[in-house]
């Protein structure tokens, strides 16, 4: 049989989307254990050896690498060398890793286990696992800061204020703030959130990173407005998804599956899309944001396939 003969064009989108997930996580893992070896590089005095240890840990310990997907594949669309997109991609993965340390710690949900192994702070202890979260964090930054993410300083100037937004208080760590409150650590009994509450917060603590993941190859590839702003839908409507996929999760998947214990959100009082609509609705509202995902890149033609694969993809892993 010939190559592609008898699969329909959505299952060889699919497959395609597949290859180029797995062919960029590899490159990524790569390129990670280069940029996290051990000899210190200019402006660095020293590298300790358990701190550069646990950041690795954190690090190339497996993981879809979505998110450098996105970079990119979003970047390919404007012509973007593979080496320069990686490398942003690389810079995010670091934020995204040293979220996942720090949001197992016992101070916040309290996980033994992430991507079916021990986390960080089980693998090490709080302290370095603390450190090798800040680690991270800061090293994504000197990525990003270097000429060969872009030859053009503007544009890495504006990867740096884009991501620093995307992470911090008015993303990720202030979405995971939220969600804090929302399980009322802070007061006597936990707030009844509206469903566009839960929306703002899931916005900022899980669809920040993803939205960057996706605006980050316009940036790189200098795209016009029009071009950007269909990012941004693409971008936040698949940050949505991925919540609600992952709050799915945790009610019906199976542990050994999902490589981390499942049943911890409702354990936890968290406020939940899913717990909100119910799971049938949640799946609607996820069949939904799919489609506003891959309608955004209507204007792309099927340049744009891949990417639109990664939307069907998030919505229904099992992992």
């Amino acid at each position: 049989m010939a190559a592609g003969e008898g699969l329909t064009k959505d299952k060889e989108i699919e497959l395609h989307f597949q290859d180029r997930l797995g062919q960029i996580a590899q490159e990524t893992q790569a390129l990670l254990d280069r940029l996290l070896g051990s000899t210190a590089i200019d402006g660095e005095r020293a590298r300790p050896a358990r701190l550069l240890d646990a950041m690795r840990y954190a690090s190339l310990g497996g993981g879809k690498r979505l998110r450098p997907f996105l970079v990119v594949e979003s970047a390919a669309l404007f012509g973007v060398p593979r080496q320069t997109s990686l490398m942003a991609g690389a810079a995010l993965e670091c934020v995204h890793c040293y979220s996942l340390v720090h949001d197992d710690l016992p101070a916040m949900d309290n996980d033994d286990l992430r991507r079916g192994r021990p986390t960080t702070h089980k693998a090490f202890d709080e302290a370095t696992a603390v450190l090798a979260g800040d680690g991270l964090l800061t090293f994504a930054f000197d990525i990003l800061s270097r000429p060969e993410t872009h030859a053009d300083v503007e544009v890495r100037l504006e990867l740096v204020a884009a991501l620093a937004r995307a992470a911090g208080v008015g993303g990720m760590v202030g979405g995971q703030m939220l969600d804090l409150a929302a399980e009322g650590r802070f007061a006597a009994a936990s707030p009844v959130l509206s469903e566009k509450d839960i929306a703002t917060m899931q916005a900022m603590k899980t669809g920040a990173l993803l939205r960057f993941g996706c605006l980050a190859g316009a940036i790189l590839g200098k795209a016009m407005p029009s071009q950007r702003a269909a990012f941004d839908r693409y971008g936040s409507a698949l940050g949505e998804a991925f919540q609600i996929a992952d709050d799915l999760l945790d009610v019906e998947g199976d542990p050994a599956l999902v490589g981390k214990a499942t049943g911890k959100d409702a354990a936890a009082h968290k406020a939940t899309l899913v717990n909100v609509l119910g799971p049938a609705a949640a799946r609607l509202r996820l069949e939904q944001l799919v489609a506003q995902a891959q309608s955004a890149l209507d204007a792309f033609g099927a340049s744009a396939d891949t990417l639109k694969a990664a939307a069907r993809f998030v919505a229904s892993r099992r992992t």
